[in-house]
């Protein structure tokens, strides 16, 4: 799936048209606001000669009372595949087991695994390789998070997640990634954590549906953020990776979003190329 993006990335930026879904459509549900997801599926699907429907799910009979079971039923008769953005992700799996089409999980609270596959797309393109990088990720341990330590060990990289003993990832997460067998450590001291890592990743400390939770997340997690004190203890080598949108003075500076080793702009754009490999791969 990596070299697919990669070689659709490179046609992309050539202008030559790679319509390997031609007549394809993809219906995208949202449970939850989105520009990154919204705007990279849309365009992702249209690039490669299908079209996107929008499904927001007021608009739909789910925001009325239609049972996940009918929803995909029905929209599997109507539609080449659906991608997904919503909060529990039972949900997403009750429609996929009810679905006779490819479901793609666009973000759950529990998973974000579209953000691992740009994340990886764009490790490996600033280091030329995956296996032995050392990923360390602070703040809070999210979907985010438990995604791309998921994908981390799945790839041979070294993970740490550097966050304060309550905001660890979820236990099943980290269950799964150190059955693979490479190295994953949580750690709640983020000066330590950097030291010799490749890559430095954050996200918002607080995510959609925690805004009652705002002060408190600030105080539990200051010392976490993503600064040029803690990026030099890192290394001049170093990149810095960011889901977005970023809250300036929270989890990063502008200053290291904005610098030299942020590769984040790069990571934005890789969720167009990863996500439209993805759906070459999956949808029939």
């Amino acid at each position: 799936m990596l070299d697919l993006a990669d070689e659709l990335k490179r046609l992309q930026h050539a202008r030559e048209e790679h319509h390997l879904l031609p007549g394809r459509t993809l219906g995208m549900i949202f449970q939850k606001p989105s520009t990154r997801t919204r705007v990279s599926f849309e365009v992702g699907i249209y690039q490669l000669g299908g079209a996107g429907l929008y499904l927001s799910a007021g608009d739909l009979q789910l925001g009325r009372g239609e049972t996940i079971k009918d929803t995909a039923v029905v929209l599997s008769r109507y539609l080449d595949a659906i991608m997904i953005r919503t909060f529990a992700q039972a949900d997403v799996e009750e429609l996929a087991a009810n679905a006779s089409i490819p479901v793609i999980n666009g973000l759950t609270d529990s998973s974000h695994p579209c953000q691992a596959l740009a994340d990886v797309m764009t490790i490996r393109e600033r280091f030329g390789r995956l296996e032995g990088i050392k990923v360390v990720y602070l703040g809070d341990g999210n979907n985010v998070c438990a995604s791309l330590m998921v994908a981390c060990a799945k790839l041979g990289m070294d993970f740490v997640a550097a966050t304060p003993p309550d905001y660890r990832p979820a236990d099943e997460a980290v269950v799964i990634a150190r059955a693979e067998g490479h190295s994953v450590e949580l750690v709640d001291d983020p000066l330590a954590a950097v030291e010799g890592a490749d890559v430095l990743y954050t996200d918002v400390w607080t995510s959609m549906g925690q805004d009652d939770e705002r002060e408190r997340r600030l105080r539990d997690l200051a010392g976490y953020g993503i600064d040029e004190e803690l990026l030099a203890r890192a290394g001049s080598e170093a990149i810095v990776l960011h889901c977005l949108p970023a809250h300036y003075g929270e989890e990063i500076t502008e200053d290291v979003l904005y610098g030299r080793q942020s590769a984040v702009w790069d990571e934005a754009e890789n969720r167009l190329h990863a996500q439209k490999a993805l759906m070459a791969l999956v949808i029939r």
